[in-house]
């Protein structure tokens, strides 16, 4: 049995439950529906773990050959004195052919309350690279970041960027790998009147993966995306602990900067502990 402990920035949430004597309760007691709601919390924090549990993405595609891949999908919905409905969908594809690596990722999120929109963003992201040998190679990224719900010339409606460029690969074991990009391309912004901006962009990128043993090891996303209209700054940094068989953590803190947007700089802390026993 799988117990969770989800925090959430400073915020802990702790549910104990009580079993009835006659099952044939559990319905009118809401014991099913509580224990679906932990299943659901369980799952989630799970997926944050192997989301980060991923060192494939950052190491040399001599390692892995094939098709990979992984998917989650969560939907809750409430009627009765409100209504709401909240839908989730992420998946990730990856094929290695040889020097030939591809990664296709994709980020769905739409939220409802009382039958009016209150999310509804969207990213996808497709990032080839060609291994020229064990450590230079050239890479071409496709990125598209949207939310629907942008109305104003403060807010970003869409955010894409399409580019080309070299990397080298600094470090490349199974235990630590770190590579750098950088390119040029096309970088499109449109705000919430869906006026827009076409113009050249450059990109830099950072990708870090540190196993520091094997039950420790950490991450880091870097991403800066510059044109004459925009500066944008993407950085993700995670740390994954397996204390003991029962007990397992991933601490993440991500940053977006943007100085398009009204409020430019957007901060995001999550913590997941699992305990099994």
């Amino acid at each position: 049995m799988t117990r969770i402990l989800l925090l959430a920035g400073t915020t802990i949430a702790a549910l104990a439950l009580g079993v009835p004597a006659a099952l044939a309760q559990t319905a009118l007691v809401g014991i099913d529906s509580v224990d679906d709601r932990i299943d659901d919390i369980d799952r989630a924090a799970q997926i944050d773990l192997d989301r980060g549990n991923d060192a494939f993405r950052y190491g040399s595609p001599d390692y892995r050959e094939g098709m990979s891949g992984s998917a989650s999908l969560s939907y809750a919905g409430k009627t009765g004195a409100t209504d709401s409905s909240e839908f989730s969908l992420g998946a990730r594809l990856r094929f290695a052919n040889g020097p030939f690596v591809q990664n296709l990722g994709m980020v769905l999120d739409f939220a409802e309350f009382d039958s009016d929109k209150t999310k509804e963003d969207t990213f996808f992201i497709y990032d080839a690279n060609y291994y020229f040998n064990d450590s230079f190679y050239g890479f071409v990224l496709g990125r598209v970041k949207t939310d629907g719900l942008a109305a104003t010339a403060d807010d970003v409606k869409t955010d894409a960027f399409l580019g080309v460029g070299p990397g080298y690969r600094i470090v490349n074991t199974r235990d630590l790998s770190w590579r750098v990009q950088a390119g040029i391309g096309v970088s499109y912004l449109q705000d919430g009147l869906e006026d827009s901006v076409t113009e050249t962009g450059y990109i830099a990128s950072s990708r870090l993966f540190w196993r520091l043993n094997d039950k420790l090891f950490a991450t880091n996303d870097t991403d800066i995306l510059e044109s004459d209209t925009a500066t944008r700054v993407n950085n993700d940094l995670g740390l994954n602990v397996k204390m003991t068989d029962m007990f397992a953590t991933r601490i993440s803190y991500l940053t977006e900067y943007n100085d398009s947007r009204a409020v430019k700089t957007e901060n995001k802390l999550g913590v997941s502990l699992v305990y099994s026993f």
